[in-house]
């Protein structure tokens, strides 16, 4: 169906995509692995030339449907060659693509509904209210519960896992033969991506549509794809079956790849060392939320977002708290920062949150890493503010020369030695990788010495690679400072390598609690089972 011969692709006279050559035969799931910067988006994207002020060289040759069908690939199309108009008649309809956020690729003032039917109005020429008949079809196929009360809700209304369904939902409006589908479930739990992964399976096989996967999660690739095809560096390095490649890989950075699982490298806990660094007993969190119609005049209801929740960390522990999306385990994890009004008792570092002012002193011995250090760093603030920030609130005395020295100890504390990167306090947070950011993150975290760390998806949106090199580090640094960790997570994998103790939640409500082998060799809840099933599947 589609053969790429010698890609290039260039931005301002560099070259990013170095001579790439790879083969989709109808039907076949090949999937495009490497890290972030490996060319692998930049590859997909240019086979539609939806790439910005980049310049495109080699061929894409796309067999038509008609020479398919009579098992001949002669009638062919090369899509670098198309005018941007004959483009249009391919995009959407021919060739679909599924974005990796879906909130930033739905159009946010448009129902989930008329975003599919435009695509059936333009390419198929549907009326309206077919368009939005076959809309609502599709979000049943994709099986998004309630489709025609869905189809009017705005993709903020939706869940993750609903607006990646809504985003397959318009792919597949026009049945197209070819999706390019770009990191179609990292951010999803892993019992979501496991539902995602069996939806386009299934639907691949019923609609003979082939599927570039785009991805860096090499669990996905052995669960779903037929062959495998590796990036570095804009360089493809290696390609083949899945097991031929995986079993037996024969680069140095795919056996890398291959070689990055989570490693666990913790203390055990013996003894308590001193009294609890956090402890909470019938911890409860409420929202109040609108009545529907007349009775919202006279007064609101209220979600409870968690249900008497008890933990307890000891010094030098990591508690893992694993769950769905809306399972309230990051609702937990503001209550215990003092972030969100509770009920209940709750102890931190030995005080207690009073509100305002009057918690300065107990936030010093609390700080937070956050799921996303690009947007959790300001884009305005030079490394040395960012991170010299929690110093100029709790040390305001401190000179300027010793605190530009204590940032410059933090950061090489965490494999950010300025020696290494020229300039490297005066720039900016954009001009890192992900996982430099994310060292960044940890290390104006732990400027100001606390005794608990808040890790909130710390890895999940990092790659493999980086993602191992970050929890190495966060292993290290518990066990120099005697640091504790209440780590939120839906990875199973990094709870195994990080934790020592492990809740899972649902609902709001704590279903399981022990150490992490006891409650992750042998699940007795059926939810806890599910968690653990996906992840191996996935």
């Amino acid at each position: 169906m589609l053969q790429v011969r010698d890609l290039r692709v260039a931005f301002g006279g560099k070259e990013v995509v170095h001579g790439v050559d790879f083969d989709l035969a109808a039907g076949e799931k090949l999937a495009l692995v490497g890290e972030s910067g490996s060319g692998k988006t930049v590859t997909a994207l240019s086979l539609l030339r939806l790439v910005p002020d980049a310049r495109v060289a080699g061929s894409a040759l796309f067999a038509q449907a008609s020479s398919l069908e009579r098992g001949r690939v002669a009638a062919s199309r090369d899509l670098l060659a198309l005018s941007e108009r004959e483009l249009r008649g391919v995009r959407g309809k021919e060739i679909a693509m599924i974005f990796q956020e879906p909130m930033t690729a739905l159009n946010p003032l448009f129902s989930v509904g008329d975003q599919i039917a435009e695509v059936l109005e333009l390419h198929e020429g549907l009326s309206a209210a077919a368009a939005r008949d076959a809309a609502v079809q599709l979000l049943h196929e994709t099986g998004i519960p309630e489709p025609q009360r869905r189809a009017n809700a705005f993709p903020h209304q939706l869940s993750g896992g609903q607006r990646q369904r809504a985003m397959i939902a318009m792919a597949l409006a026009c049945k197209p033969r070819l999706l390019l589908a770009d990191e179609p479930t990292t951010a999803l739990d892993v019992t979501l991506r496991a539902q995602i992964l069996d939806l386009l399976d299934a639907l691949a096989e019923r609609h003979r549509m082939s599927v570039l996967l785009i991805t860096h999660d090499l669990n996905l690739v052995r669960r779903f794809a037929d062959r495998v095809a590796v990036m570095e560096n804009g360089h493809l390095v290696e390609q083949g079956t899945v097991s031929g490649v995986f079993g037996a890989p024969q680069h140095p950075y795919t056996q890398r790849l291959i070689d990055s699982r989570p490693v666990r490298d913790v203390d055990a806990i013996r003894a308590p060392s001193g009294p609890a660094v956090l402890q909470a007993e019938g911890v409860r969190v409420g929202y109040p939320i609108p009545r529907p119609g007349l009775r919202g005049w006279f007064g609101k209801d209220e979600f409870v977002a968690v249900h008497g929740a008890d933990l307890r960390i000891l010094p030098g522990e990591t508690l893992g708290i694993v769950g769905e999306s809306g399972s309230g385990k990051s609702t937990l994890a503001l209550a215990a920062l003092g972030l969100l009004p509770f009920t209940g008792r709750l102890e931190v570092a030995g005080g207690h949150w009073r509100g305002g002012a009057a918690d300065r002193g107990l936030r010093r011995q609390v700080q937070v890493v956050f799921q996303d250090p690009f947007s959790s760093l300001s884009p305005r603030m030079t490394i040395e503010e960012i991170v010299g920030e929690g110093l100029s609130v709790h040390e305001p005395a401190l000179p300027p020369e010793q605190r530009r020295e204590r940032v410059a100890t933090a950061l090489e504390e965490v494999g950010m030695a300025p020696a290494q990167f020229p300039g490297l306090l005066a720039r900016y947070p954009h001009e890192f990788s992900g996982g430099q950011r994310q060292r960044i993150a940890i290390a104006r975290a732990l400027i100001v010495q606390p005794e608990l760390l808040v890790l909130d998806e710390p890895t999940s949106a990092l790659d493999v690679t980086i993602q191992k090199q970050v929890l190495a580090l966060l292993q290290r640094l518990q066990r120099e400072r005697g640091l504790s960790y209440l780590l939120i997570t839906h990875d199973v994998e990094v709870i195994r390598a990080m934790a020592h103790h492990v809740l899972v939640m649902k609902d709001g409500r704590i279903l399981e609690a022990g150490e992490v082998d006891q409650v992750l060799d042998a699940p007795k809840d059926p939810y806890t089972q599910r968690l653990v099933e996906s992840a191996l599947d996935v």
